[in-house]
C-alpha cells in the first residue's frame, strides 16, 4: 500500500467533534498498516485532565485487539488535513509493542522517515 492511500483512510477517519462541555474527539486520525498488510484506524480523545489518548495509541489498540503487533508504515492527520508526527508518548509506545517497530516508515509532512530517526536512543 502507498502512503497516498494510508493518508486517505486516515483523512476520512477524521471526525472532530465534542463528547462533552469538556471533552473532544477526532481532531485527529491515525492509520498504521501492519507486516500482514491489514490497516488500522484511530482518533484522539482530548479530555482536561490529561488522560485522553492520541490517534496512534486508538489505532493500536485496535491492531493488538485483532492480535497483531507489527507496523510497517504509519501516518497521523490533523483536522485541517495535514500530516503530523508522532509525539514523543506514541513513538515510545509504538517501539515498544514489538521489536522490530523501530524500523516502522512514518510519512512526515516533507518525507518519509524511519522511526529509528524519530527516536534514535531507545532505552
Amino acid at each position: 500500500m502507498e502512503f497516498e492511500e494510508l493518508y486517505q483512510i486516515a483523512k476520512n477517519t477524521l471526525n472532530p467533534r465534542s463528547l462533552t462541555e469538556d471533552a473532544s474527539a477526532g481532531s485527529v486520525a491515525a492509520a498504521i498498516l501492519t507486516e500482514a498488510g491489514n490497516v488500522y484506524r484511530g482518533v484522539c480523545i482530548d479530555v482536561p485532565c490529561s488522560i485522553g489518548f492520541c490517534a496512534e495509541h486508538a489505532a493500536i489498540a485496535a491492531m493488538v485487539t485483532a492480535g497483531e503487533a507489527h507496523i510497517v508504515k504509519m501516518v497521523a492527520v490533523y483536522q485541517d488535513g495535514s500530516i503530523i508526527p508522532p509525539c514523543g508518548r506514541c513513538r515510545e509506545f509504538i517501539c515498544q509493542i514489538h521489536p522490530l517497530n523501530h524500523l516502522c516508515q512514518v510519512l512526515l509532512s516533507n518525507r518519509v522517515a524511519l522511526m529509528d530517526e524519530l527516536l534514535p536512543e531507545l532505552w
